[in-house]
């Protein structure tokens, strides 16, 4: 029987897997970093937080997660043009020390059974949108395009900077980054506008990873993107993650399968519901599985870690892939 590390790097690769990856399984998250114990994040219904940046996040009772605060009085950056000014960028010069505890956290996971995973959220274009409101955000890409390009390039560095330190005490082989480039039913750019904004970013973020000892790249953006996979292909992305199934997932594997995967296709908006029941997850996964087949697609609920809003619904689609792989393999 292959490890969970093993199995994913066959289905990726097209080779021999003996089952299908389930869901997050094969992914250790490395989330003790000095950067992260000073950027909390309220992880339970009715916390509010105030970021590293500045953005004030909530919360709220009957959502599936925490959300920036974007009222007159809590938007950081109300014009992008003084984002010198405004945006306060965190510091990130911390003691050896706390890089070495942390370090001999990351040192405990088995790599030979999982991947260590560094975690990055927000990402480049969830940085601008949780500055600015995302009215405001999309509207400065027509019309403050050369400022909004400053803004991303000094996000860019920023990020390029965290990714050194990661990379030369963490000594992570996955990075998974978190950035959400769609709604259910479209980007939020053009492929045109996303090619000449965000993609030169994350050519450099990415390749940074992969140049100093990162295996694999999995970006998670829990929408449709469907346009931006030849861009994910480019920028060195090997596992979409959280691909709804608007994106006709089984067409995509069909069509880029070998180039890159795809981690998802099991909608939260479906299963992840109050009213949820073994019956619907066990159909609803069935007719993925069956669908999207066992090669370059990892089933998984498309949330971008491995929990559920609502109890027991992400352990009901954790035990389905299992009874798929039992009649599939």
């Amino acid at each position: 029987m292959l490890t969970k590390r093993q199995n994913l790097i066959e289905t990726i690769k097209g080779g021999s897997p003996d089952r299908f990856v389930n869901q997050f399984e094969a992914i250790n998250f490395i989330f003790r970093t000095p950067y992260s114990f000073r950027s909390p994040r309220p992880m339970q219904p009715g916390g509010t937080i105030v970021n590293s940046w500045g953005v004030t996040i909530q919360f709220q009772e009957g959502t599936p997660g925490p959300f920036p605060v974007h009222d007159e009085e809590h938007i950081v950056l109300k014009d992008v043009t003084q984002w010198k000014e405004k945006v306060p960028f965190p510091s990130l010069d911390f003691p050896q020390e706390e890089w070495d505890e942390c370090a001999g956290f990351a040192a405990q996971i088995d790599r030979n059974e999982v991947f260590a995973a560094a975690m990055v959220a927000p990402g480049v274009f969830d940085h601008l949108h949780y500055l600015m409101g995302m009215e405001e955000c999309l509207v400065s890409f027509y019309t403050e395009p050369e400022a909004l390009k400053e803004l991303i390039a000094a996000i860019t560095d920023w990020e390029l900077e965290y990714a050194r330190l990661v990379c030369d005490n963490l000594k992570p082989d996955m990075v998974f980054h978190h950035d959400d480039w769609g709604s259910h039913r479209s980007t939020f750019l053009s492929p045109e506008m996303f090619d000449e904004f965000i993609f030169p970013s994350y050519k450099k973020i990415y390749g940074y990873y992969k140049s100093h000892g990162v295996e694999l790249v999995v970006h998670h953006s829990d929408s449709y993107a469907a346009t931006l996979v030849p861009y994910m292909i480019d920028m060195g992305i090997d596992i979409f993650q959280g691909c709804v199934d608007t994106n006709d997932v089984p067409g995509l594997i069909k069509k880029y399968g070998g180039k890159i995967s795809f981690m998802g296709a099991i909608n939260n908006g479906v299963v992840d519901v109050p009213n949820w029941t073994d019956e619907l997850i066990a159909e609803y996964v069935e007719k993925t599985c069956r669908e999207c087949g066992k090669f370059y697609f990892i089933p998984c609920c498309t949330a971008g870690g491995p929990a559920s809003s609502y109890p027991g619904a992400f352990d009901a689609v954790t035990r389905e892939i299992d009874r798929m792989s039992k009649l599939l393999f």
